[in-house]
Parts: structure tokens; sequence; C-alpha cells
């Protein structure tokens, strides 16, 4: 019986090695790594904001501003306050998160910001993934101080239960971020980016449904006002106002927006340039 050399063991474990197909680097690191990114780009973002009063009072002193607004000009008539306010609780909001962040994405980009930023080792979706949550951070802080002004000093009246009316107007600012981060892409200047507002938002403040039922318009406007997420936000907000207990079409409703935030924001990582044309 022969016995096997040395050489021919090293030969056999050599083509079993080289037959052994190459490991993949795990997924764990990589995500981790991928997490750890998305947080510092976040974390700058807010560095930067901390920095800047202007955008500090726009996000959460405007939208107070124009609720009380609203509060006092109908305070002979608390019934169109109560009507008109919960659904303006999360347009406000959404109209101011989706100006900031638009004009503050395209002002990252023409500085070459962005563009030194996608020369590392830092991929696009981790980037808007990062502004996403700063903008996110603030958007929760506007929510909640113009819900507790709202609820509390206004005194708005909602039959639905109040941590959903809450829900419902953070979505909204939400949804405002990603529209705001994936419009930004077409721009290339931040007038261009304040142009978006009116062409974007005004056509869906007038037929969300706030001055008019939607079953009540023409059938074009309705099956139009049908594809604007700002329409799921108003119906949400008006059946928190007059339905009592958790009603299926607000859940419905919010699973809408937050579906429509998540496209967004997927989109805008599609069409995220390194710097303008």
């Amino acid at each position: 019986m022969s016995v096997p050399t040395s050489e021919s063991t090293s030969e056999s474990t050599s083509a079993a090695t080289a037959a052994r197909p190459p490991e993949r680097p795990a997924a764990a690191p990589r995500a981790r790594a991928s997490a750890l990114r998305t947080l510092a780009t976040a974390q700058r973002v807010l560095s930067q904001l901390r920095h800047d009063p202007r955008t500090i009072g726009l996000l959460i002193v405007v939208p107070c501003v124009l609720l009380i607004l609203l509060k006092y000009v109908f305070d002979a008539e608390p019934r169109i306050f109560d009507h008109s306010g919960a659904p303006l609780l999360g347009i406000f909001p959404l109209t101011v998160m989706f100006l900031v962040t638009s004009v503050a994405t395209l002002r990252e980009r023409s500085s070459g910001t962005l563009e030194r930023l996608l020369t590392m080792p830092l991929g696009k979706l981790d980037l808007l993934l990062g502004y996403a949550f700063a903008f996110g951070a603030l958007a929760l802080v506007q929510a909640a101080v113009a819900f507790g002004l709202t609820l509390g000093p206004l005194g708005l009246h909602v039959s639905g239960p109040t941590w959903l009316l809450f829900a419902v107007a953070l979505a909204d600012g939400l949804l405002g971020t990603a529209l705001g981060l994936f419009v930004s892409a077409f721009a290339a200047t931040e007038f261009q980016a304040v142009q978006f507002l009116p062409a974007f938002i005004l056509p869906q403040f007038l037929l969300c449904g706030l001055f008019t039922p939607r079953g009540d318009m023409q059938p074009v406007l309705r099956w139009i006002s049908d594809v604007m997420p700002l329409s799921y936000a108003v119906d949400a907000m008006n059946r928190l106002t007059a339905r009592p207990g958790v009603d299926g079409l607000v859940v419905r409703d919010l699973i809408v927006i937050v579906g429509i935030t998540l496209v967004s924001l997927a989109l805008g990582a599609v069409t995220l340039r390194r710097r303008t044309a």
C-alpha cells in the first residue's frame, strides 16, 4: 500500500482551496458601516442647522404663528377653527419642511459639498437617509411644538385619539422632507427650488379637500386629487376631528402617507446628482 507523500498532500490541499469559492465579506459589517455613515451625515447636517437660527425659526416658529393667526381670524366662530385647524396642522409643517429641505439640499450640491461627500465611500442612499434623519428630527420637534400649541392654548377639539393626530402630523412633516429631497434634484438654483413650492404644493393645497369635500369636485379634479399625497393627510385629519376611536380609514391614510414618503426617498436616491449642471 502506497503512503501519500507530503507533495501529493499539499497538491490536494491547494486544489481543494482553489476549488473552494471565495468568501464574501460579511453583511453585518457592511450594514454597520452604512449605518455609521448615515448617522455621521445626519449629525453634520444638524450641526450646520444649529448655527442657522433663521432656518430654525422658519421650521419651528412660522407654523405656530400661522396657527395662532388662524385661531384669532375665526375667533368669533370657533367651529371654523375646529374644522380647519387639524388639517392645517399637517399642511403647514409639510409645506415648510418641503421648502427648507429642497433649498438646503440644493445648496449642498451647488457649493460642491455633495460632490466631495460622494467621492468618499458614501452611497447615495446613505447620504439621503442622513439628510432624512436630520430633517426628520426637526420635523419631530416641529410637530410636537405645533401639536402642543394647537391642542393646548389654542383649544382645538378633536374626537379621535390625540396620539394618532400627532402621528399624522409627524408623518406629514416627514413627507414634506422626502418630497423636498426628491424635487431638489430637478432644480439648478435655489430660486428654482423655491419655484417648486407653488408648482408642486399649491395644486395639492387647492385639491386636498380643505376648502370643499373632494367628493363634490368635478370628476377629473377628484381623480387628480386621489393621487396627491396631501389629500390623504387632510382626509386623515378630518376623520380624526369628526370621529371618535381609531378609524381604519385613518390608519389606511397614514399607511399611504408613509408609503409615499419611502417611495420619494427611493426616487431621491436614484435622481440625486453630484453637482448642478
